[in-house]
């Protein structure tokens, strides 16, 4: 299943009001895509499904 950066961030228990708070969670995000641990779609979704 797809999931926008907010949504992952929030299920983690991250306060997804703070924008300060969401960017460490979006960058992480990120560096599993460059570790192919992620995949992130054309839409700015991550998923890990091929």
């Amino acid at each position: 299943m797809a999931r926008e950066a907010g949504q992952v961030a929030g299920q983690a228990g991250v306060d997804v009001n703070v924008r300060s708070k969401l960017e460490p969670s979006r960058s992480k995000l990120v560096r599993l895509v460059g570790h192919s641990w992620l995949r992130k779609l054309p839409d700015s979704r991550f998923t890990d499904h091929l």
